[in-house]
C-alpha cells in the first residue's frame, strides 16, 4: 500500500511516499516559498533522476498539482495513475483536546480542526489547506490527520494543569498540549526496541530549531516541556524557551510593544538569534570554537536548560533508564551532546567521547555498556510515523 505523506506549512510543503508495511521509502521532495517567484520544487524518486526546479508557484494546489505531474511522468513517475495511493497522512501541529489519536478525515475532523485555528495559527490553517488540496487532487485515497499533539494527550492533570482558575482550565481548554509528539513518540519506541522493554523510563530530547523534551514512562507521556504553544520549554532557534510572563507585560505595558510584536519577538526573534544573531548550531558551534564569546554563552545557556529538564524529569518518574538525542542538532552535533552530559555523573550519566563522536543512521549507543543511563543517538523520521498510524488505522 502506497502511503503518500504531507507536512503542509504556510509557504512550504514537504512529502513522501512510503510503501507499506514494508516501510520502504518511494520517493521524497520538498516545495518551498510558495506564493514567491522563486519558488522551490524538490522531487526525488528512490530509483530514479532527482529533479529540483525553480520557477513561480503561486499557491498550495499549483504545487501539488506539479507533484501530480512528476508522480505520474513516463520516465521518472512512481505512479501509474492518483488511484495508486490508498491513502494520504497529513501532519496537523495541534489537535487541541479533541483529537487524542490519529483519525480519518471527514467533515466533523476539518471543523475541530478549523475550531483550533487560535491555538496554532501558523501551523493549522496551513494543515488544512493542505487536506483540502488532496482531497480535490486524490480523491480516491483516504486522508487521513495525525496530531502532533496526540501522543502528549496521557500527562496526567498534575503535568498538564496550570494554576489558573478552573473556568479558564476546563471551559477555556488553557492547558499543556505538547508537540514534536510524532517524533517523540517515533524515538521512544526505538528506545524501547533497543533495551529490549516495554518498562522504561525515558527522556526524549528533540533539538533542532525547534526544541523540547519528553518524560516517557513505559511508553506513554507523563510529562512536555512544551506547553499551551510551542514557545515554551528550551531555549530555541528563535524562540525564547521558557521566561517570566511579566517579562511579555512590562514589554507591552511599560516598552510600548504591541501584542504582535511581543508575540514576533518571543517566537521569531529570541532564542540563539536573538542572543547571538545565529540560529543554526553549525554557525554557533563554528564561532563558539573562532572565540565568539556570545555564542560560547548561548550554547552554555541552552546546555544548562536542558541539564534542569534532565533533572527534573528523573526525580517525576524516580528514575531513569535511557536518554535519546533526535532531530537536527540532536542527532549530528558532537559538540552539544557533550555539553549537556558534561558534569552529570552523579545520575548515572556517562558519555564516551569516541561512541559519541558519529553522526549515525541508525540507533546508536554513545555510553559504556556498563553506564547506569544510556545514551542513544536516535534519528527522528516523523514522516514513517505518520505512515505508519496511518496504516495502522486504515
Amino acid at each position: 500500500m502506497n502511503i503518500l505523506i504531507i507536512n503542509s506549512g504556510s509557504s512550504s510543503l514537504k512529502y513522501q511516499i512510503i510503501e507499506m508495511p514494508s516501510e520502504k521509502l518511494v520517493c521524497k521532495g520538498l516545495i518551498e516559498r510558495i506564493g514567491q517567484e522563486t519558488s522551490k520544487f524538490e522531487y526525488s524518486p528512490e530509483n530514479g533522476e532527482e529533479v529540483e526546479i525553480t520557477k513561480a508557484i503561486k499557491n498550495h494546489k499549483e504545487g501539488l498539482s506539479l507533484l501530480v505531474s512528476y508522480l505520474l511522468d513516463n520516465k521518472i513517475g512512481v505512479l501509474s495513475s492518483t488511484s495508486d495511493l490508498k491513502a494520504i497522512g497529513h501532519r496537523v501541529v495541534h489537535g487541541g483536546d479533541s483529537f487524542t489519536k490519529t483519525r480519518i478525515v471527514d467533515a466533523d475532523v476539518k471543523q475541530g480542526i478549523r475550531d483550533i485555528f487560535s491555538l496554532a495559527p501558523l501551523h493549522n490553517p496551513a494543515n488544512l489547506l493542505g487536506i483540502e488540496v488532496c482531497e480535490e487532487l486524490f480523491p480516491t485515497a483516504t486522508q487521513i490527520a495525525v496530531f502532533d499533539t496526540a501522543f502528549h494527550q496521557t500527562m496526567p492533570p498534575v503535568a498538564y494543569k496550570y494554576a489558573l482558575p478552573k473556568e479558564l482550565t476546563e471551559d477555556k481548554k488553557i492547558r499543556v498540549y505538547g508537540f514534536h509528539g510524532t517524533s517523540h513518540k517515533y524515538v521512544s519506541e526505538k528506545a524501547s526496541e533497543f533495551l529490549g522493554s516495554t518498562q522504561t523510563k525515558l527522556i526524549t530530547l528533540h533539538i533542532g530549531n525547534g526544541a523540547s523534551v519528553s518524560a516517557i514512562q513505559n511508553g506513554l507521556c507523563v510529562d512536555h516541556s512544551m506547553g499551551f504553544s510551542p514557545t515554551t520549554g528550551l531555549a530555541m532557534g528563535t524562540r525564547t524557551g521558557d521566561i517570566d510572563p511579566a517579562v511579555i507585560i512590562h514589554l507591552i505595558q511599560n516598552l510600548g510593544y504591541s501584542v504582535q510584536e511581543a508575540s514576533n519577538l518571543i517566537n521569531k526573534q529570541s532564542g540563539m538569534l536573538g542572543m547571538t544573531g545565529y540560529s543554526d548550531f553549525r554557525d554557533l558551534v563554528t564561532q563558539s570554537k573562532q572565540g565568539n564569546k556570545d555564542c560560547t554563552e548561548a550554547l552554555a545557556l541552552y546546555a544548562y536548560r536542558v541539564k534542569k529538564y534532565i533533572g527534573a524529569y528523573t526525580a517525576a518518574m524516580n528514575g531513569l533508564d535511557a536518554i535519546v538525542f533526535t532531530a537536527g542538532a540532536g542527532e549530528n552535533s558532537v559538540e552539544f551532546r557533550e555539553l549537556i552530559c558534561k558534569e552529570m555523573e552523579y545520575l548515572g550519566i556517562e558519555l564516551d567521547k569516541d561512541l559519541n563522536n558519529q553522526r549515525p543512521k541508525t540507533t546508536t549507543l554513545i555510553s559504556g555498556n556498563d553506564a547506569k543511563v544510556k545514551l542513544l543517538i536516535i534519528p527522528t523520521n516523523e514522516e514513517l510515523e505518520i505512515a505508519k498510524q496511518s496504516y495502522t488505522l486504515l
